[in-house]
């Protein structure tokens, strides 16, 4: 049963990391389409044409843009409320360290190597005191 908290526990403040990641993957397909519709060049002319695959393409792109950014937007709304639901989780904790160790590695999104030069504690601490937290951790109803 432990055990099967922890988890759950890992898992609900892990959210914000994944979510975070997201974004970052869908900032970087916009860049792209950015730079595919900027190839696109266009021809002015006061001469009637037909529409060509370009201009299509071109539409297809920018909907595209307009579409992945819409969703950017909400991903950012809800790590902002994910964090800031984290944030209240984890003071909850009576320990400052635990708190600390949780909130550079589920808010900070800090690798180990940091979180254990910033704290200077060793490895092993940095685990053990983790784990810990993750033991003490009240996960929000509404998340279970």
């Amino acid at each position: 049963m432990r055990n099967e908290k922890m988890m759950s526990a890992r898992e609900y403040l892990s959210q914000a990391m994944y979510i975070d990641q997201r974004i970052n993957s869908k900032l970087e397909q916009v860049m792209k389409l950015r730079e595919t519709a900027a190839k696109v060049t266009a021809t002015l002319s006061d001469m009637p044409r037909p529409e060509s695959p370009k201009c299509q393409s071109m539409e297809e792109t920018i909907v595209k843009i307009v579409d992945l950014e819409n969703e950017i937007n909400r991903d950012i709304d809800r790590l902002v409320d994910l964090k800031a639901e984290a944030r209240r989780t984890i003071a909850r904790l009576e320990n400052p360290e635990q708190q600390l160790i949780l909130e550079l590695r589920y808010l900070c999104f800090k690798q180990w190597s940091a979180i254990m030069g910033e704290m200077g504690i060793s490895e092993t601490s940095v685990y053990r005191i983790h784990g810990e937290a993750l033991k003490n951790i009240v996960v929000p109803e509404k998340w279970e």
